[in-house]
């Protein structure tokens, strides 16, 4: 219960963040992502949304998942909150919501996997902040920059 306070906690924060932010048009897309047998482009600043997409949700997961099992709760990171949310760190420009939460997701499960067993398989703490390895990253997002 404390978690799901703090991470409504941290969308709120996220949502005050939002409020200043504001869009620009950064050139053509230059990025190519392949997901389900479709391939996707974006331009660089959508290429680093979904990045952070991923490592948002690997941080996310990995606290849910320490929190349920100190909490006792069995291995289930789809019930979680911030798997079923997936927007924390969207801010409506460069991606569609849909696959900002995709990727969101991908990493969540496995912040979540690493949490709950206490180990660091898929990310690393670095002095507090927790981020996916980058070769995880990387076969998840299997992103490319187009000529």
């Amino acid at each position: 219960m404390a978690f799901q306070r703090a991470y409504l906690e941290r969308v709120r924060q996220d949502q005050l963040r939002l409020q200043n932010w504001q869009y620009n048009d950064y050139g053509p897309y230059n990025y190519r992502y392949y997901r389900s047998g479709n391939y996707y482009e974006t331009n660089r600043y959508g290429a680093q949304m979904l990045q952070q997409a991923i490592n948002d949700g690997y941080e996310e997961g990995f606290r849910a998942g320490q929190a349920d099992r100190e909490d006792g709760w069995s291995f289930s990171p789809q019930d979680a909150i911030g798997y079923q949310d997936a927007s924390y760190g969207y801010d409506g420009y460069y991606v569609d919501v849909n696959e900002y939460q995709y990727y969101f997701r991908e990493g969540f499960t496995r912040g979540y996997e690493d949490g709950y067993y206490g180990r660091y398989q898929y990310g690393r703490n670095s002095n507090g902040t927790l981020s996916i390895l980058s070769a995880i990253l990387g076969q998840i997002l299997n992103l490319r920059l187009i000529n």
